[in-house]
Parts: C-alpha cells; sequence; structure tokens
C-alpha cells in the first residue's frame, strides 16, 4: 500500500500538488447574470415603463396627459319648456278648489277661536302660500281669508292699549266675533262654488 507524500509547507497552496486534499474541493458557482439595462426613452417628453406595483411618477411639467379610456357621452341638452323640477303645480279639480275655498275660511276660524284670535292668521297663511297657484277660486278664497284676518291683527293690536280703560275688552271681542262670522258666510258661499268679497276688509293680499 503506498504512503502518502508529505506536503511541504514551503510551497504556495495554489501550486500544490493534484494529489493534495485541498485540490479536492468543487469549484464555487458561478456569478449571478448582471440585469439588463433599462431601454432609453426615445425622446424628452416619454417616460420609462414603471415597473409593477410601484407608483407612477407625476408627468413632467407642459406634458399633457393622455385622456381616460372609456365611452365619450355627448352633452345632454337642457328639456324643452325649462327646469321640470321648478315646473308649475297642477290645477286643482273643480272639486277641489270649492273644498279648499271651504277650510280657506273654516280652517282660520276654528284656530280663532281656539287660540283667541292669536292663530288664525297663521292658517290663512299657510293655505294661501300652499294653493295660490292651484286655481282661480281657490286663490281669491285664500286671499280673502288673509286679508281679513290682517285686519282682525289690526283690530285687536289696537284693541290691546285700551284695555287699560277696559274699553279694549269690547273692542277685541268685536274684532274676533266679525271675523268669525265672515270667515262662516265665506265658508258656505266657497262650498256652493260661489264668489265672495268680504265687507269692511281692506286689499292687503292682491
Amino acid at each position: 500500500m503506498d504512503q502518502q507524500q508529505p506536503v511541504d509547507p514551503t510551497r504556495p497552496l495554489d501550486v500544490q500538488d493534484a494529489t493534495s486534499p485541498l485540490s479536492a474541493a468543487p469549484p464555487p458557482p458561478p456569478p449571478p447574470p448582471a440585469p439588463a439595462p433599462a431601454p432609453a426613452p426615445s425622446d424628452a417628453g416619454s417616460l420609462p415603463p414603471a415597473p409593477t406595483g410601484a407608483p407612477v411618477p407625476p408627468p413632467p411639467s407642459g406634458v399633457p396627459l393622455p385622456p381616460l379610456p372609456g365611452p365619450a357621452y355627448p352633452p345632454q341638452a337642457p328639456p324643452a319648456g325649462g327646469n321640470p323640477y321648478l315646473a308649475a303645480p297642477p290645477a286643482l279639480t273643480p272639486e277641489q278648489e270649492r273644498t279648499w275655498g271651504m277650510l280657506a275660511h273654516a280652517v282660520p276660524a276654528a284656530a280663532m277661536v281656539l287660540s283667541a284670535g292669536t292663530l288664525g292668521f297663521v292658517g290663512s297663511l299657510v293655505i294661501y302660500v300652499m294653493f295660490k297657484d292651484r286655481g282661480e277660486f281657490v286663490r281669491t278664497n285664500a286671499r280673502n281669508s288673509l286679508n281679513v284676518q290682517l285686519m282682525t291683527l289690526i283690530l285687536c293690536l289696537i284693541s290691546l292699549p285700551l284695555m287699560l280703560v277696559l274699553i279694549g275688552f269690547l273692542t277685541y271681542g268685536l274684532a274676533l266675533l266679525g271675523a268669525l262670522i265672515i270667515h262662516i258666510v265665506g265658508a258656505v258661499k266657497a262650498n256652493r262654488g260661489e264668489w265672495f268679497v268680504p265687507p269692511l276688509t281692506p286689499t292687503f293680499v292682491k
């Protein structure tokens, strides 16, 4: 059996004999390939493609943005006759006009009795605002009711300081009684479909 020759320590390691144990080690793996260089931009206004998952950089100053993909819709023309949401409310039927014409007198009359003359004006004003554009008959009755309430309110305000000499209690009651009678007559005539002009009542609202 052959004996292994001793290794000379004075010899360099890379020039040792092929029989040395160090020469049996496997060769190192090859280095990884270098990444391919990014393509150069064709002109100054174009940008290189962004890597996947990375945020897209903003375009340089002066370069217009490309249009968004999708179908282009033509501008819609406004509907004929103006804004449909601002259209006038539909007119009432003759039966509805008679009903609301009667209520234009009955509601403030009841409110005036229940509140001692303080809420009748509110009932007339609400019905006038709601139905003044729904028909000529209901508008006339609501306007007459509102004028009666305005006249009654003026008489009641005048009666307040006169209560110090006791005569104000009489004028206050007479103002409410006169307005109540006018409202009752107006409600009956409106229910019959008859036109009515309240007496002793200035036309504050035309």
